[in-house]
C-alpha cells in the first residue's frame, strides 16, 4: 500500500467536528544515543541485565512480560520467565509490527526491528539518589499503529537529570493490540479485547514491583502520553484494572474519537478472519496467522485499531466515564496544540469541506459557530479552528470539569511555540506532536529540529520540561506549579489555563476562561451527539 492509499483510507475514517481519526505522534525523527559505559544490574525478580551508564544517569532495559506470541497472542501478558546469566541490554528491543516507512516519516523516527515479542520497557534514572524519586511512565503515540518507546524523541536522559525516573513502554499495536472475535470470547473467564491497554497495565505493575531498584518511588508514579498515548492514559483512568497503579496523569493532545463498541469490534474481527479465508475461524487458527500479516490490513479493510468498550479492561466508554465523573480521582495535566487540525491535510481531509457541509445541512449552527470565531475568514481557516477545538481542545475542558466533580486538581495548557527557524513551515502554530521534544527537552536529538534549534529554542524546551517534572514531583500536594510564571490548577469554580508559547514565540501566560463560549458549546455537542452508534 503506498502513501497516497494510506492518506485516502485515513480520510475515509474521519468524520470531522464530532469524530476524528486517530492521529500520529510527533512528526519528528531523531538521532542515536551517546557512547556509554556498561554495568551489570539485577532487578528484584532476580534477572540480571547489562545497563548503559552515561555521565550522571543510566539507562536499563527490561522485559515486562513473557512474549505475547503463539498461544499467548490475544491474551493478557504473562510474567516474564527467569533467565540464567546476564542478558545483554546494549540495544533497544524489538517494537510491535508496523509500517516502518510510516513511522520514520510521521511517528518519531526509526523504530528498529519488529517482533511479536515486543513487551519491553526502558528506564532512565540518575546514577544516585538520596531519596526515592518521582517516576514518569511514557506511553507513545502513533494512532495505535506505529511507534515504540525507544524512539529518539522519547530519550529520558534530560528528564532524568531533573531527579525523576523515566520509563518508556512498548505495547502491542494494530490488530495485535485491539481485537475481538467470537472464537476468543471469554477464553480467560472474562472478555478481553484491549490487549495494548493490558500491556500498559502490565508495565505499570512492573513499575510497582521493581522501580525502587532504580531509585524510583512506587507511590509517586505519573503516567503521561501523547495522541494515542494520551488516549491510553484516559482509558486507564477509566479502567478498573488500572486502579492504584499510577497517581498522576498528563494527557497531551488527547482526542474525542469514541471507543469502538463490542458489536462493531466483533464484526471487524470476523471481517479480518474472512480476509484470511477463515469464515468460521477457531482461536487456534487465528493465532496461527503470522504476526507480520496484520499491520498492512488496517487501511484496506477499514479496521483501524481503537479501544474497545465492553470488556474487563474498559467496561464503560471512556468519555461517558469522564462526563459522569467516575474516573480515578488523581491530579491531571491536560492540553493540546494550537494547530492540531492542519495535520489532517496530511491524510487528505478536506477541512474547508467540513464547513461547506455545515452550510448545506446546519446553516443555523454554522451561524452560531461563526459568532464564536470572530475575525476568522474563509472556510479553510474556520474549518481548521473548529475541527481543532472539537477534536482536541474541548477534551481539556471536559476533563477539567470531571476533575472538579471528583475534587482533584487539573492543570490545563495550550502549546503554541514553534522553533525560530520553523515559523514559515508552521504558519498556523504548533502541529500535533510538536510539543514532545520540548517536554522531553530533546531538541538536540530530534530531527529535523536538531539541525537548526537555536539557543532560545533550547532554553524554552528546558522551561517546558521543568513544568512537567514539577507536576510529577509536586502535583499531589500543591495547587500551583512554579516556573517562568506560576501555573495555578483549576479548582472548583476556577477555569485557568497556561499558554505555553505566545503566537508561536517564547512566552508563558495564565488566562482565565480560555475559549469558554466555544468549549461549552462543543462540550454539549460531544455529550449529546458523539455516541457509540
Amino acid at each position: 500500500m503506498n502513501y497516497t492509499d494510506r492518506r485516502r483510507s485515513a480520510a475515509n475514517d474521519v468524520a470531522v467536528c464530532c469524530k476524528i481519526s486517530t492521529l500520529l505522534a510527533s512528526a519528528l525523527q531523531g538521532a542515536g544515543y551517546a557512547t556509554s559505559v556498561e554495568t551489570v544490574g539485577e532487578n528484584p525478580s532476580g534477572n540480571a541485565c547489562r545497563e548503559r551508564r552515561t555521565g550522571d544517569s543510566y539507562l536499563a532495559r527490561h522485559s515486562v512480560r513473557r512474549a505475547a506470541v503463539g498461544p499467548l497472542r490475544w491474551r493478557a501478558p504473562q510474567p516474564a520467565a527467569r533467565w540464567q546469566g546476564v542478558r545483554p541490554a546494549e540495544t533497544f528491543s524489538a517494537a510491535s509490527w508496523q509500517d516502518i516507512d510510516y513511522c520514520r516519516e510521521l511517528g518519531g523516527g526509526d523504530p528498529g526491528a519488529f517482533s511479536e515479542d515486543c513487551l519491553y520497557l526502558n528506564v532512565w534514572a540518575p546514577a544516585s539518589a538520596a531519596q526515592p524519586l518521582p517516576v514518569m511512565v511514557w506511553l507513545h503515540g502513533g494512532g495505535f499503529t506505529i511507534g515504540a518507546g525507544s524512539l529518539p524523541p522519547y530519550d529520558g536522559k534530560a528528564l532524568a537529570s531533573r531527579d525523576v525516573v523515566v520509563v518508556t513502554v512498548n505495547y502491542r499495536l494494530g490488530h495485535l493490540g485491539f481485537f475481538a472475535h467470537p472464537a476468543l470470547e471469554e477464553e480467560a473467564g472474562e472478555r478481553l479485547y484491549n490487549f495494548a491497554l493490558l500491556d500498559q497495565i502490565a508495565a505499570l505493575q512492573w513499575v510497582q514491583e521493581n522501580i525502587h531498584a532504580f531509585g524510583g518511588d512506587a507511590a509517586n508514579v505519573t503516567l503521561f502520553g501523547e495522541s494515542a498515548g494520551a488516549r491510553s492514559v484516559l482509558s486507564l483512568m477509566a479502567s478498573p484494572k488500572a486502579k492504584g497503579l499510577f497517581h498522576k496523569a498528563i494527557i497531551q493532545s488527547g482526542y474525542t474519537l469514541p471507543d469502538l463498541p463490542r458489536e462493531k469490534a466483533l464484526e471487524k474481527g470476523r471481517l479480518l478472519a474472512e480476509h484470511f479465508a477463515l469464515p468460521q475461524a477457531s482461536a487456534e487458527e487465528l493465532r496461527a496467522i503470522p504476526a507480520e500479516a496484520f499491520w498492512s490490513l488496517t487501511a484496506p479493510l477499514n479496521t483501524g485499531p481503537a479501544p474497545i468498550v465492553g470488556d474487563a479492561v474498559l467496561p464503560q466508554p471512556m468519555l461517558e466515564t469522564f462526563f459522569a465523573g467516575r474516573q480515578h480521582p488523581i491530579p491531571v495535566m491536560i492540553g493540546s496544540n494550537s494547530d492540531e487540525a492542519s495535520v489532517m491535510a496530511v491524510f487528505g481531509v478536506d477541512i474547508a469541506g467540513q464547513i461547506q457541509k455545515l452550510r448545506r445541512e446546519r446553516r443555523l449552527g454554522l451561524g452560531l459557530i461563526k459568532l464564536l470565531y470572530p475575525g476568522v475568514k474563509g472556510d479553510e481557516a474556520l474549518g481548521r479552528e473548529v475541527c481543532r477545538d472539537m477534536a482536541f481542545t474541548t477534551l481539556g475542558y471536559v476533563v477539567m470539569q470531571a476533575q472538579q466533580r471528583v475534587g482533584q486538581p487539573c492543570w490545563r495548557y495550550w502549546f503554541d511555540y514553534v522553533a525560530e527557524a520553523e515559523h514559515d513551515a508552521y504558519p498556523h502554530g504548533a502541529w500535533h506532536g510538536n510539543e514532545v521534544p520540548y517536554v522531553f527537552d530533546n531538541l538536540r536529538l530530534t530531527d529535523p529540529v536538531r539541525q537548526y534549534a537555536s539557543e532560545a529554542d533550547l532554553a524554552f524546551a528546558a522551561q517546558v520540561a521543568d513544568y512537567w517534572t514539577q507536576f510529577a514531583r509536586l502535583a499531589s500536594g500543591e495547587q500551583t506549579l512554579s516556573g517562568a510564571v506560576r501555573w495555578p490548577a483549576c479548582l472548583r469554580g476556577r477555569d485557568r489555563l497556561l499558554r505555553i508559547g505566545l503566537h508561536k514565540r517564547a512566552g508563558f501566560k495564565v488566562e482565565n476562561r480560555f475559549m469558554l463560549a466555544r468549549l461549552a458549546l462543543f462540550r454539549r455537542v460531544m455529550k449529546h451527539h458523539v455516541t457509540l452508534e
